[in-house]
């Protein structure tokens, strides 16, 4: 018996291996683990275990960029490949050409992952939604040409708010091609200075929607400047479009009604406020009239004329008073004197010579007893009329007259 090197061996039980038709094609249930996939060359390297053991697996790249989704560690597959022996190491494993998730389709499990991977990354945060402008001047539609979405959304916006600008921005809606195509039709519409973006399509399979499920939708409307309101297929269907929307439309009518307000509403809106408009100003107006009144009335009585008029009036009220106080005291006064002169007529030494008396004088002086007299003193003697001057001749007393 000869002696083997080492890789004489390892070539030989490779060379068997590669003649085994029965470990060729083979299909292998298992557990993914230790999954790594090299960054320069793409290809996938792990272990597919089960309760009791594992065996090395590789994936070269061609294979893999055909996979629908991302294989991870502790996912349960049916991979298809062929055993084969590495000749370094001396171990086998299996050369994966194809894996296919165990109990589930690839394509769901592929939208699962896409789905994580975008709620990771905020695309479905409820906070960087946007709210749609409540009256927006330009709206923009992607959607198909051909299709009857763009016929409904385009009745409805004409009805509803014919003074806004639509812009239609066509894309394809479904194929391989429609990812591509939409998302270039949403970034021409947020470039174009819309308001609000209206997206979607009719009804149809889950492969006739598969577009919008797709990354670079899901991206295009994450990046759109304006918001996106997503009405893919009817009310039951449900695309990662829809959640990364900034609102979600159960068909694209009732995304034309929610993009825009009905004008007939609008103006019975403005009608009802130009009355209330027109209740205030006039209000407001009536305020500011007696203000301005009540300025203008202290601002008059601020007036040094003004002043002058006021004190010139008073002084013409005094004037008067003061006449009338005059008058009514000359006429008190005159009445008083009248009555006084009265009196003093009655007690006038004159009045007593009206009445046929006569006043005695000796020198100046009221003669009022005859005892005050002697025979010889020249007297003067004044009547009512004139006066007398005489001497006495003789005194007599009281009891002798």
């Amino acid at each position: 018996m000869s002696v083997l090197t080492v890789s004489q061996l390892n070539r030989y039980v490779a060379f068997r291996l590669q003649e085994d038709a029965k470990l060729r094609g083979v299909l292998l249930r298992g557990e993914i683990a230790n999954f790594t996939r090299n960054f320069r060359s793409g290809h996938c390297y792990f272990s597919v275990r089960d309760e009791e053991a594992s065996v090395k697996a590789v994936m070269f790249r061609s294979n893999a960029d055909r996979l629908r989704f991302a294989p991870e560690n502790g996912m349960h597959v049916i991979l298809q490949g062929t055993v084969t022996l590495y000749e370094r190491d001396g171990a086998y494993q299996i050369n994966v050409t194809d894996i296919q998730p165990d109990g589930v389709g690839a394509q769901a499990l592929a939208l699962q992952q896409r789905r994580e991977k975008l709620a990771k990354l905020g695309y479905f945060a409820a906070e960087r939604k946007r709210p749609v402008p409540p009256m927006p001047q330009k709206i923009g539609i992607v959607t198909s040409r051909s299709g009857a979405a763009l016929h409904d959304m385009l009745q409805i916006l004409e009805r509803r708010f014919p003074i806004g600008t639509v812009c239609i921005y066509p894309a394809l809606v479904q194929g391989d091609d429609a990812p591509r195509s939409i998302a270039e039709a949403l970034l021409a519409a947020g470039q174009d200075g819309c308001d609000v973006i209206l997206m979607g399509r009719g009804g149809g399979s889950n492969e006739d929607l598969s577009a919008f499920q797709s990354e670079a939708v899901a991206e295009a409307v994450f990046r759109s400047p304006v918001p996106v309101i997503s009405a893919v297929g009817h009310e039951t269907d449900h695309c990662i479009a829809d959640e990364v929307a900034d609102l979600r439309a159960p068909t694209p009518s009732a995304a034309a009604e929610l993009a825009v307000p009905e004008l007939s509403v609008l103006l019975s809106a403005v009608g009802r406020q130009k009355e209330r408009l027109n209740s205030a100003f006039s209000a407001l107006t009536d305020e500011k009239s007696a203000v301005l009144d009540a300025l203008g009335s202290r601002l008059k009585q601020q007036n040094p004329a003004y002043a002058i008029a006021m004190q010139s009036n008073a002084l013409s009220a005094l004037t008067v008073r003061l006449r009338h106080a005059a008058e009514k005291q000359l006429d008190s006064s005159t009445q008083a004197f009248a009555l006084m002169l009265g009196r003093l007529e009655a007690v006038s030494p004159v009045a007593v010579l009206q009445r046929g008396y006569a006043l005695v004088y000796q020198q100046d002086r009221l003669v009022r007893e005859a005892d005050s007299l002697e025979p010889g003193d020249l007297l003067e003697i004044r009547l009512a009329s004139g006066s007398l001057r005489a001497a006495v001749t003789e005194i007599r007393k009281e009891d002798e007259i």
